[in-house]
């Protein structure tokens, strides 16, 4: 069972920080790491913004193209090994594109806050969880990243219960999956994995 969660170590932690989904990650396939990661990213988030700023309101508004415009910036840099000496600052600028896209739409569309949050929640703890346990040596299984949708899948879920009019409940189930999938994997991995991956390092640490 340990087996199942000691997955191989990506190229560099920052790349498993990103949490890119399978349409981020089949963009940088096409260019094979070619595109630097960090400007791309900083357009993905200064155009997001924009949409947001000019068209969140109505499920009519530009706002909910964002999420298209940022995969196709951002996306094509995912398979870059994000070695910059800035490009550990991508995923935090992925991440607070993902989380103000988020919260702009749920707002803009009635959302309950509550359930606004419970949302960003599951994001959070998957995000928190992931760079916890790489500090311990044990990385995040492959199928997780497609399961869990990636930031650029779980903003074209919320962009497309807007366009339906549905927000709320979009919101709703989204949270329950993802606290679902996210917990579920959680509890297992660390069940299955830390005794083994923190020996290991201890191990190391001694030799």
């Amino acid at each position: 069972m340990t087996s199942v969660h000691m997955t191989r170590v990506p190229p560099s932690s920052v790349t498993a920080f990103r949490d890119d989904g399978p349409l981020s990650r089949g963009m940088g396939a096409m260019v094979a790491g070619q595109l630097p990661p960090l400007p791309p990213a900083i357009a993905a988030f200064f155009v997001t913004g924009v949409l947001l700023l000019v068209g969140i309101a109505g499920s009519e508004g530009l706002a909910v193209f964002a999420p298209i415009v940022a995969l196709l910036l951002a996306g094509p840099g995912s398979s870059h090994r994000h070695d910059g000496r800035l490009d550990w600052l991508v995923p935090v600028i992925l991440k607070i594109t993902e989380y103000g896209f988020i919260a702009a739409v749920g707002f803009a569309h009635g959302v309950p806050a509550i359930i606004i949050m419970i949302l960003l929640g599951a994001i959070v703890f998957h995000h928190y969880d992931t760079v916890y346990r790489i500090r311990q040596h044990v990385y995040p299984p492959p199928w997780l990243a497609n399961a869990g949708l990636g930031w650029e899948g779980r903003m074209i879920v919320v962009a497309a219960g807007g366009l339906l009019g549905a927000s709320t409940a979009m919101f709703v189930l989204l949270a329950l999956y993802l606290w679902a999938l996210f917990g579920w994997e959680s509890l297992t991995c660390w069940l299955a994995a830390p005794r083994s991956g923190v020996e290991a390092a201890d191990l190391g640490a001694h030799d």
